[in-house]
């Protein structure tokens, strides 16, 4: 059976590479320049690629990670190949990175979903590798596979910092960390992830001790209740508190500790997080970036959150505890009445989806923003129910990161949730087959419409000469 996985596994990422190269040459035919992005991202690199690393174009606002690698790639190999002239660090050339990154994010998926669920020993080797190719072609994460964009390497250093957390592997994890931290700022959140993995554990551990000494309470870190709550923060708080504790935890993260603080040396002396231009990446209070990733998350999980049964077990949730849920309501129409901020990318940009899922959505009526409060209660409790095979102390975890990578974010876009995302896709139990392929059919789907419009539903602006093209 390992042999057979391994050939199948073999020829799912042969194939899906094949088809891969096959669409990149169809891109790079139609798109032969830089496009959106690219204009700031080529030039850097190709700046790079000559030596020049002292030059820097202020626009760009993510670190150089993506260009320095790209450099350490394209160079020897042009070297061994023999290659000169424009076809060194050509923009196909600087694309053809990111197809490699995606080629080792399909890889890195299938060994987290192996993993992570190790001991469910119902999940097949062929649902593992068709989860993992289901994920390989995410599709706002897969179509940047096509572009020069940061998107594809920072999730595949992210992914293996996570892997070789789990692992336990934490010096390399938090190496791989920096690594993902140099092609987006963000992803330190995601190494705070990786150490708050291993606190999570031993927080585990402690509470089963805890409950094996007050087994006639019969507490559950795996109920819901407040009461249940209240006494797991009351143990957190505690546990937290004492110094044995905390040197433990300490000599267990302190490679990811190191991180973190060099992270805040760098915010210091940069004077913030953003690298070159400030004025459009400010970062605020967005809380409605939370329930419009619980959206996104339902889409793209629909096989997993939207069926009948979660409805169903919604609407008796909703039943048992109006009270609770009516507390919830009121605090998410106030966070969407005082903290609803709208970039002016959003309203100018119409090559972006999220141009026109706001144009279409949340501009036709003042109220359409509150409207949507039942279906965002819906997508968090199903989100979190979801989730609930994972310990307390994880989810609390997992829900820090992420209203740490979201929340701040004043522009919403679509590219912002691939890796919060694909944490949480990578955690939630394995579906039915059936399932698995109606949710690899939809992403398939989306993958097409994507770039049937990118390549042949082109446009023109008023004021420019420039093919425009629709994207994520």
């Amino acid at each position: 059976m390992e042999r057979a996985g391994a050939y199948g596994f073999s020829g799912a990422m042969s194939g899906a590479f094949l088809l891969s190269c096959l669409l990149f040459a169809a891109v790079s035919r139609r798109q032969r320049g830089p496009y959106m992005d690219e204009v700031f991202h080529v030039p850097q690199a190709q700046a790079y690629c000559h030596g020049r690393f002292l030059q820097w174009d202020p626009m760009i606002t993510t670190l150089p990670g993506l260009y320095l690698l790209s450099v350490g790639v394209v160079k020897p190999a042009a070297w061994l190949l023999g290659w000169t002239g424009s076809v060194v660090c050509s923009v196909g050339m600087l694309r053809f990175i990111n197809l490699l990154f995606s080629a080792g994010n399909f890889y890195l998926l299938y060994l987290l979903l192996f993993k992570i669920h190790q001991k469910n020993k119902a999940v097949s080797g062929f649902q593992r590798i068709l989860s993992a190719l289901t994920l390989a072609v995410f599709p706002t994460l897969y179509f940047f596979t096509f572009l020069y964009y940061t998107d594809p390497g920072s999730v595949f250093f992210t992914l293996f910092s996570y892997l070789m957390c789990l692992y336990g592997n934490h010096k390399t994890s938090a190496l791989l960390g920096f690594c993902g931290f140099m092609f987006r700022q963000t992803n330190i959140v995601w190494t705070v992830f990786c150490a708050g993995n291993v606190v999570a554990e031993k927080l585990n551990e402690a509470w089963k001790i805890e409950l094996q000494k007050k087994k006639d309470e019969k507490i559950s870190s795996r109920k819901g209740s407040f009461s249940d709550l209240t006494r797991i923060l009351q143990f957190l708080f505690e546990y937290l508190l004492s110094p044995k504790n905390l040197v433990t935890l300490t000599a267990l993260t302190w490679p990811y500790i190191i991180l973190v603080f060099l992270f805040f040396v760098f915010v210091f002396v940069n004077g913030g997080i953003v690298v070159g231009d400030r004025s459009s990446h400010e970062a605020c209070l967005h809380f409605p970036q939370l329930f419009y990733f619980l959206s996104f998350t339902v889409l793209f999980s629909f096989p997993h959150l939207l069926t009948p049964a979660k409805i169903r077990k919604f609407l008796l949730s909703l039943r048992r505890h109006p009270v609770q849920y009516s507390l919830i309501a009121v605090i998410s129409l106030f966070l969407i009445w005082k903290f609803t901020y709208v970039h002016k990318y959003l309203l100018a940009d119409n090559r972006h989806y999220t141009f026109y899922v706001w144009r279409k959505v949340f501009q036709r009526h003042e109220l359409v923003k509150y409207l949507l409060v039942p279906f965002y209660i819906f997508a968090g409790w199903s989100f979190a129910d979801t989730l609930k095979s994972k310990s307390i102390f994880w989810i609390l975890m997992y829900f820090v990161c992420l209203l740490a990578v979201t929340v701040p974010q004043k522009l919403l876009e679509f590219r912002y949730f691939i890796l919060p995302f694909l944490i949480y896709r990578l955690n939630i139990p394995f579906l039915s087959l059936y399932r698995q392929l109606l949710e690899l059919a939809f992403y398939i789907l989306v993958n097409a419409v994507t770039f049937y419009l990118f390549l042949n539903r082109t446009f023109q602006w008023e004021n420019s000469d420039e093919v425009q093209r629709f994207m994520w």
